[in-house]
């Protein structure tokens, strides 16, 4: 288990004195402490004891210490409050979507309104935070929405990255009122760098300005994975400790990740402080769940408190720029893979005429440097060694494959050529970087860059981290104290290689080995992917079951999209599926051949059906773009005839009886392959004695002139009132003699 890149065993124990020699190592996520804007109460269910509560409570809610520990969460708030939290934690669901539980607590004899923020924990905790109300009520999603409408609706016509920063940054800001706020965006080893502003005229610009990894450790960084936002309404705060420090009931600091009361650490507080900054918010930017970058909100008049519902309505803005920076993002990447493919396709091209030695095709037009921009390119291929452009020294480029070949994978690269080997004598104003596709029996091909100076403007010096500050008799490490602009110019290091050129050095690499291994057997063969290679050409047989299958191709003898597949995994269980993928032709059929197999892969490994066709269409966004389909997975229970199943668009299968009208199985619908971002959900149900399972694509209930309703319902009609029925007679049932689609029929009747 760890904390970011932090094992936990790393972390130093709580209550350590922490300082920049052990703060990437502080228990960030167990502070034992809140900040004292609110009250926090760690409460037991089902009992709704209170097992822990901040000192401050007191103070904020006119409650002794002494009459709230170890009793009934009323005692801190009133009967018929707690009445409200119980109702409140007690429904199904995430608590998060039901933030915050209106409150009215009296307090010195007065009625004041507060916001109880719930969120469950595990061991039957539940954290209760009750802040002071501020803003407009009742609080709800549609006023959230209200407030961020237009700022959406520009997100989403936003063409430009650099659009996308700026309006979320100016949204931000106006619907906070904090006095700047940026967009920081992560790089590769975790460097910041603030890609957008919005700020009081009166200050200075931080926009362009770099910070380095350090100054958000990774346990920092983790938590903002798990929790969107984090507000610091006043840097000078005095933290409210939890009373008791540890839950008597399990001898261990609660976990207050989730907690927006969470304190924080020491040293982000002075490094605040440094900056002038007075109070701070935080809302992370996320991309496929892992954090890209923040929207850093800072306040330098005094202290800020947003209430609850603007900043839900600033994390919703997050949300919505991390969405659109994902869709921006691969739309980037798609058209470069695009133009990529393209290169690559001219380039394999070449590769058919046996003739022509590869060495030659590859130094042809278009030639290496058109696929993957570099300053030159060395190729040895069957002893046949070629240059082209500008690369160091032999003995240089003999290091580095060498290198290469020692980093045991197919692909092996480096922008810092000075640092990855320093041992050997490199010019870096020949070559700074390398690329190397490593080939079997020693071959290889190799790009070469040279040094691309840049200079890199940080705020304040990142390297001068240890500055001395005497507090009286002890000396401390601080956070750096200026933030001014410092420029450092990066030397020694080649233009970065983008994961782009990295798929298109894997993707040439691959076509490299295919080509060498036909080429060594003198063959060449274009095997023509043919939808009826893929049928099962035989179905398991079942005990006290029956399956059948059926499938019909289209009229005209077209190659279509659909599949079927059948078979038994090792622990028993029975694996259905029907998919279909848009479209006729050779390259759907390919497509659905690596759908097929991809899924079959998954599913034999042991995936559920839900999380199987997840990393299907996951599979589908990345490897095959434009990829249209559905499918419906189920996995049998034979013994108990349970089912597990998941459905991406594809129509509901039907549970046959001996009712007069069939049922559709009971399947949440998710969206189709090939959608990006979707989410998959899984369903359960039974298959009892005397019932039957029908799937099918959507060419057995599809006719030109109706609506699909009308053969969905012919086809339930058809299969009431027959116990089993098989797959082949439904196709009889159901047949007009003439389909424009290919058809696929399973059936599986438990006897």
């Amino acid at each position: 288990m760890t904390d970011g890149d932090i094992p936990v065993d790393d972390l130093v124990p709580v209550g350590t004195p922490i300082d920049l020699d052990n703060c990437a190592r502080e228990p960030i996520h167990i502070p034992g402490s809140i900040q004292p804007r609110g009250v926090l109460a760690v409460v037991r269910e089902p009992q709704f004891e209170v097992r822990q509560v901040s000192a401050n409570v007191a103070d904020l809610l006119g409650r002794p210490l002494d009459s709230v520990l170890g009793h009934h969460l009323s005692a801190l708030m009133g009967a018929d409050q707690a009445a409200r939290v119980q109702t409140a934690a007690s429904m199904m669901g995430d608590l998060h979507r039901r933030n915050p539980v209106e409150c009215s607590i009296e307090v010195h004899g007065e009625r004041r309104e507060f916001d109880a923020i719930l969120h469950r924990e595990p061991g039957g905790i539940l954290l209760v935070e009750l802040e002071v109300a501020f803003g407009e009520r009742p609080y709800s999603f549609p006023n959230t929405y209200q407030a961020v409408r237009s700022s959406v609706a520009e997100l989403n016509q936003a063409a430009t990255l650099s659009e996308l920063y700026d309006t979320t940054a100016r949204a931000v800001r106006e619907l906070t009122g904090f006095d700047r706020v940026m967009v920081y965006r992560y790089d590769e080893e975790y460097n910041g760098e603030v890609v957008a502003e919005s700020k009081r005229d009166d200050l200075n610009s931080f926009l362009g300005l770099h910070y380095p990894s350090t100054d958000i450790p990774a346990q920092a960084r983790a938590l903002y994975e798990k929790s969107w936002l984090r507000l610091i309404s006043d840097v000078d705060y005095k933290p409210a400790p939890l009373v008791p420090a540890v839950d008597p009931a399990v001898g261990a600091p609660q976990d207050l990740t989730h907690a927006t009361l969470r304190s924080v650490s020491p040293i982000h507080i002075e490094y605040l402080q440094n900056m002038g900054v007075h109070a701070s918010m935080s809302i992370s930017l996320l991309r496929h769940g892992r954090l890209w970058g923040l929207i850093a909100c800072h306040h330098y008049a005094g202290p800020h408190l947003p209430p609850f519902g603007t900043r839900v309505a600033a994390e919703f803005l997050g949300s919505t720029l991390s969405l659109r920076l994902v869709d921006q993002h691969e739309d980037d990447q798609l058209h470069k893979r695009l133009d990529a493919q393209a290169m690559l396709t001219k380039l394999t091209a070449a590769f058919i005429d046996h003739s022509k030695p590869l060495t030659s095709a590859l130094l042809g037009a278009p030639d290496l440097l058109d696929l993957v921009p570099a300053d030159g390119a060395v190729v040895d291929i069957g002893g046949d060694r070629q240059v082209r452009g500008a690369v160091p020294q032999p003995e240089v480029v003999a290091a580095v494959v060498s290198w290469a070949r020692s980093a045991g994978d197919d692909i092996a690269r480096t922008d810092r050529l000075a640092r990855t080997l320093p041992d050997v004598a490199v010019d870096a104003q020949m070559a700074a970087g390398a690329l190397v596709l490593n080939l079997p029996d020693g071959q290889y091909v190799a790009w070469f860059r040279r040094e691309v100076l840049r200079s890199v403007d940080w705020g304040g010096d990142p390297y001068n981290k240890a500055i001395a500050n005497s507090e009286g008799e002890g000396v401390r490490l601080s956070p750096r104290k200026s933030f001014d602009r410092w420029q450092e110019v990066v030397r020694e290091r080649c233009e970065p290689w983008t994961a782009t050129e990295l798929e298109s050095a894997d993707s040439l690499r691959r076509h490299l080995v295919e080509s060498l291994y036909l080429r060594a057997r003198g063959a060449l063969r274009v095997a023509e992917l043919v939808q009826r290679s893929l049928i099962p050409k035989s179905l398991p047989t079942l005990k006290d079951w029956q399956l059948t299958a059926h499938y019909e191709p289209a009229a005209g003898g077209r190659v279509g999209g659909d599949w079927y597949d059948a078979f038994e995994l090792p622990d028993g269980r029975l694996i259905v599926v029907v998919g279909d993928v848009a479209g006729h032709g050779v390259t759907v059929a390919g497509t659905m051949a690596q759908l097929r197999n991809a899924l079959r892969a998954q599913l034999f490994a042991g995936a559920s059906p839900g999380d199987a066709v997840t990393q299907l269409n996951d599979f589908a966004v990345f490897m095959l773009p434009g990829a249209f389909a559905t499918v419906l997975v189920a996995r049998v229970d034979l013994t108990s005839g349970a089912v597990e199943a998941a459905s991406a668009g594809h129509l509901m299968p039907f549970l046959s009886t001996s009712a007069p009208t069939a049922i559709q199985a009971p399947i949440r619908l998710s969206p189709p392959i090939g959608v990006n971002r979707a989410k998959h959900t899984q369903s359960t149900f039974v298959i009892e004695p005397g019932q039957g399972l029908v799937l099918y694509s959507d060419g057995l209930v599809e006719r030109r002139g109706e609506v699909i309703d009308d053969g969905i319902d012919r086809l339930a009609n058809s299969l009431g009132g027959v116990h089993a029925i098989p797959a082949s007679a439904i196709w009889t049932a159901m047949s007009s003699g003439y389909t424009d689609d290919d058809v696929t029929i399973v059936t599986l009747h438990r006897l």
